[in-house]
């Protein structure tokens, strides 16, 4: 069992006699603590929110939309199976307060839903994805709740405080935090059963239940939380071993604990059911869309997965996109298929020096300190298997799919300061000063964030692509740009997002369109495209001039 870590922010050193009148002391810190962690959430949000407000929606926000609009309007599950709907009620959430205009007359599939919804339909798409974003937001501040619990449990009040800034200054998690999307809630959620384990191992009989709970949010968020599942599942039979430590009988302990992992299942299949009940009491389903067969391996385990039929569907419909021949971008080259170690490398970019240090110390530090080693497991496994399972991915899009290593590895680099070496407090000081420092200069354009090593945010695009760097977020950030410096002139446009350019008042052509003499005036094309770029396209950027960027994401050039 771990024994209780000292939780004073004041506490004095090893072998320094504490001469505070310890009643001041004590009551001093305990109001200074929970300011700070206020403090610290209070500038994630006021990120998360302002970078919500001036981004224009990205290209997975409207179909999550949409289908929450739906959810709400039809009570069916119709649109976007390949995601389970949890994430999607959390936005609902927001849509529902934004009570935004629904035709109940469309029939189109879910790629032109959330266009109609935002574009169509008589809504103001700014107001409408403030709204679907902010529940997200406050998921993500509540996240950073389980992540100071966590470190304190396991290094104190510091360590605590140390997972916390990093946290809150990580760019990614900032980022999709701010975003309606998935990745973030279940990789919060994943934690949060991780942490809940952990706690099982002392109070099993609370936290078992509620680590399932927790998991199966996740997997009724992504599919790809099913990874972990037998993670979670071997995690609760050990807190279970560990919380019956007194019984000398083994063959019970054993019976225990395989019960108590039982109890983690049933309860987190449980949820998911829950999830598409809460949509659809009647658990109706007829796809929108073409619904793939699949054979061999992955199709027994679709037919063996205990949930909705809706649920294994959206699993074929994934199966069916790993199949997919994606293109992917990497350090100026571009490829078809995957790269096993393209998450690594695009985690090496966009993740901050310091970050990356103090990740690293942590997770050393988690595994050599004796107190500290029952720990490992459960901060380093589930991090472990998710990332091997996101990198056999077929699809080389962005490190939103490794967003729950920010959240893993900012609990381990609480422990950091255990070892308590002289120097242990001062190099991580500055080290989370440098991570502070580097996620501030990148405001607001988180999503092309890069460190200091790579060039900055202003280089991303040189690197990597789509949601790394350019998702669709700056449509209306070019809308402005071309009303101050560029009025009057012609625009030609290649836009990759799900924007629409009209509604924000571009007047642009597509310069594929039309023959290369005529492309004459400004070309603006996002980045991902210019990273990608071939044939046509490749000759026109090739013979003009950059002559502007707008949020590192669209690049503009003159002909």
């Amino acid at each position: 069992m771990m024994t209780r870590e000292r939780h004073s922010l004041l506490d004095p050193a090893p072998g320094v006699p504490d001469v505070r009148p310890p009643g001041r002391s004590r009551a001093y810190g305990r109001r200074l603590v929970p300011l700070l962690v206020v403090v610290l959430l209070a500038q994630m949000a006021a990120a998360m929110v302002t970078t919500a407000v001036q981004q224009t929606p990205t290209i997975d926000e409207p179909v999550y939309v949409a289908t929450a609009a739906d959810y709400l309007h039809e009570h069916r599950v119709r649109f976007n199976p390949e995601h389970p709907p949890l994430g999607k009620l959390v936005v609902a959430v927001g849509v529902a307060l934004a009570d935004p205009h629904v035709d109940p007359s469309f029939t189109g599939g879910q790629g032109r839903l959330g266009r109609h919804l935002l574009y169509e339909s008589g809504n103001d798409p700014w107001r409408l994805m403030l709204w679907a974003r902010l529940p997200v937001i406050a998921l993500t501040l509540l996240f950073g709740l389980v992540v100071f619990a966590f470190a304190r449990e396991l290094a104190g009040t510091v360590g605590g405080l140390v997972a916390l800034i990093l946290y809150s200054f990580s760019p990614d998690v900032i980022a999709h935090g701010s975003l309606a999307t998935l990745d973030v809630p279940m990789a919060g959620f994943l934690l949060t059963s991780v942490w809940l384990l952990w706690r099982a191992r002392r109070r099993p009989r609370l936290c078992l239940p509620l680590a399932g709970a927790a998991l199966g949010a996740a997997m009724a968020t992504k599919m790809s939380a099913l990874a972990a599942f037998p993670v979670l599942l071997v995690l609760a039979a050990v807190s279970v071993w560990c919380a019956d430590a007194g019984s000398a009988d083994r063959r019970r302990k054993l019976l225990r604990a395989a019960g108590g992992a039982a109890a983690v299942a049933l309860v987190a299949v449980a949820v998911v059911w829950a999830s598409y009940l809460a949509v659809d009491p009647r658990l109706r389903w007829s796809p929108q869309q073409y619904v793939p067969v699949v054979h061999g391996r992955r199709g027994l385990l679709v037919e063996l997965l205990p949930f909705p039929d809706a649920y294994r569907d959206g699993m074929r419909i994934q199966f069916s996109l790993e199949n997919r021949p994606w293109e992917g971008f990497l350090f100026g080259r571009v490829y078809e298929g995957s790269l096993w170690y393209y998450l690594p490398a695009a985690l090496l970019v966009k993740t901050p020096l310091g970050m990356l240090a103090l990740w690293a110390a942590g997770a050393l530090v988690v595994v050599a300190v004796r107190r500290l080693r029952p720990a490992a497991p459960y901060l380093l496994l589930p991090a472990a298997v998710l990332l091997a399972a996101a990198m056999e991915g077929a699809r080389d899009l962005g490190t939103r799919y490794a967003v729950f290593l920010p959240m893993f590895l900012a609990v381990a680099a609480g422990c950091v300061l255990v070892p308590r070496w002289r120097w242990t407090p001062v190099v991580t000081g500055a080290l989370l000063l440098f991570v502070a420092v580097s996620s501030v200069r990148t405001y607001p354009s988180y999503l092309p964030y890069s460190n200091e090593a790579f060039g900055g945010p202003a280089k991303t695009r040189l690197r990597l692509h789509d949601s790394n760097v350019d998702w669709g977020q700056d449509l209306g950030r070019l809308a402005d740009r071309l009303r101050e410096r560029y009025r009057g002139e012609r625009i030609w446009l290649v836009y990759k997002g799900s924007g629409v350019p009209s509604y924000y008042g571009i007047d642009a052509s597509d310069p594929l369109a039309a023959p290369p003499r005529e492309v004459r005036g400004l070309l603006a094309v996002s980045d991902s495209s210019v990273a990608k770029a071939k044939g046509r396209l490749a000759e026109l950027i090739d013979s003009s001039r950059a002559v502007d960027q707008v949020g590192h994401s669209i690049t503009i050039y003159r002909r």
